[in-house]
């Protein structure tokens, strides 16, 4: 992705695609109540489009503006599912860019357990996938093609696994693929041994992955006390991850509880959403301040309760 031509995108992209949001709603943009935007952390051009947009529209609206924190979206988003979990809980959010593991007491009462110290889970699936030769985004394809892989063909590093902490490390794994990759010779090998290695090695990456995810969690649970755990951000869409968390929550006997497949990703949804619930709580939330400004890098743990 080049920065820059997506932001220039976004700015074409953003007032036809919130007509046709509106009309499809059943609502005009005079009936709102606020406009929540992502105000970070994120690409800096990309959130001074939402942020511009956001701020143009309170202004000719008359209507308040609240921008909201990018993760605090992610975090809130599975309330949004028909069968909620009640606060506190133990959140995973794990995607693209975070991987990290909260304390979520209620709106804007977030602590950070453990987050990763170089790649976070998404982009190791990314990078092992391009290794692979598979498209982007990584994390489906790896996932699929690891359905048809041996789970014995290779036992692919668990890192931090037994570190005694709740922190991840991922970059050691996708340099494990590389290793593998390049030790194969995949390029000497026939078309159809070659697709079965391929299938080999993400299936090894995968429940490696998996493996490590799945320990923190229950270690965070037990520190904790908790017996919710939520999971938040793209790669709680990936079916292993799901899968082996169910198992663990059957032995352990706490609860998982995922956001609907739709609300995984990065999505407009949880920001409203995110937005509603700290309006709902304190109602001067919004302003009627129009300047704006963005936060690429913004920690989770300096929002406050609202």
């Amino acid at each position: 992705m080049v920065p820059e031509l997506a932001s220039r995108d976004h700015i074409r992209r953003a007032i036809p695609l919130l007509e046709q949001t509106l009309q499809g709603a059943g609502i005009a943009a005079k009936d709102v109540d606020a406009i929540a935007y992502t105000q970070g952390p994120g690409l800096a051009g990309a959130l001074l489009v939402g942020s511009s947009v956001a701020c143009s529209l309170g202004l000719a609206l008359d209507k308040p503006v609240l921008g909201i924190h990018h993760l605090e979206g992610h975090l809130l988003s599975p309330l949004l599912a028909s069968d909620p979990p009640e606060f506190p809980f133990v959140a995973l959010l794990v995607s693209g860019g975070h991987t990290q593991l909260m304390r979520v007491d209620g709106v804007g009462q977030y602590e950070l357990l453990g987050e990763t110290l170089d790649d976070a889970a998404g982009e190791a699936f990314d990078k092992s996938a391009k290794l692979l030769g598979l498209g982007y985004p990584g994390g489906p394809a790896i996932s699929r093609l690891a359905e048809f892989g041996d789970p014995a063909a290779y036992k692919l590093p668990r890192p931090m696994l037994h570190s005694k902490d709740l922190n991840f490390s991922f970059s050691g794994l996708k340099t494990a693929v590389l290793t593998v990759v390049k030790n194969q010779g995949m390029t000497n090998i026939c078309e159809q041994s070659k697709d079965q290695m391929r299938a080999n090695i993400a299936r090894g990456f995968v429940d490696a992955l998996v493996d490590v995810l799945v320990a923190k969690c229950v270690a965070a649970l037990k520190q904790t006390g908790l017996k919710r755990l939520v999971i938040a951000g793209g790669v709680g869409a990936n079916s292993q991850l799901r899968a082996a968390l169910n198992d663990a929550a059957a032995k352990k006997r706490f609860r998982v509880y995922y956001p609907e497949l739709e609300f995984c990703t990065d999505n407009g949804a949880m920001i409203a959403f995110a937005g509603a619930m700290r309006l709902r709580i304190n109602p001067e939330a919004a302003r009627r301040e129009y300047s704006f400004n963005v936060r690429p890098r913004w920690p989770l743990d300096e929002l406050k309760v609202v």
